[in-house]
């Protein structure tokens, strides 16, 4: 049974690069395609693929955000994030949206059909570099914010570590591919249920329960 796909992706030149190469790999189908988060919500929806490939930063909605839409509508779509981006806030913020996999854009041809395989066989699956930060992170023995403030939603939590780590709003905004008005509205959140006054109190607090660091 052939497989299919549908890609989301902002970059032209790099969307129909994967497009050709779903249409020339035996056993997958193109099943449709995407410039931003909110029409891969949309084509998803349409098209039913079994596997999406998701960039992270893109305009209207995040892969992020799209992933979770995608997924509260059709469970058992896998969605394989595929991104330039590496660091641990972007890799757990994909996990805990629900993707399947996320291996990087520098990934050889090989690697994404083999990854796209496997998401749709049910398999978690990370590139090799991502794979190394995960292993170098729990072996680390750093601790996730969720035991230490069980109140803050996922996105708040992914925010917080990134305010203990020193970013402004705006780098912020960049680093999630979120509006810096959804960043602002965030951390008044965070800061309603830390119970903390400004930025400064709120880095310590989370300083303290082991982030940013």
């Amino acid at each position: 049974m052939s497989i299919r796909v549908v890609v989301a992706d902002d970059h032209p030149v790099f969307r129909n690069g994967l497009r050709t190469l779903v249409e020339e790999s035996p056993g997958l189908t193109y099943a449709g395609e995407a410039a931003d988060g909110r029409q891969a919500v949309e084509v998803c929806a349409a098209a039913e693929p079994d596997v999406v490939l998701m960039d992270i930063r893109m305009p209207e909605v995040s892969g992020i955000d799209a992933t979770r839409r995608i997924l509260a509508a059709r469970p058992q779509t896998a969605v394989l994030m595929l991104t330039m981006l590496e660091d641990d806030t972007s890799v757990f913020a994909a996990m805990r949206a629900g993707a399947r996999g996320y291996i990087l854009k520098g990934a050889d041809e090989e690697q994404i059909l083999r990854a796209v395989t496997a998401v749709a066989a049910g398999e978690v699956i990370f590139g090799a570099a991502v794979a190394a930060r995960m292993a170098a992170f729990f072996q680390g023995g750093q601790r996730s914010a969720a035991p230490a403030f069980p109140a803050l939603s996922a996105r708040e939590h992914d925010i917080l570590e990134l305010i203990a780590g020193g970013l402004s709003n705006p780098a912020i905004a960049q680093r999630l591919a979120l509006s810096e008005k959804t960043v602002r509205n965030n951390v008044s959140s965070i800061f309603a249920k830390l119970r903390v006054a400004d930025r400064a109190e709120a880095i310590v607090r989370a300083r303290d329960a082991g982030l940013g660091r």
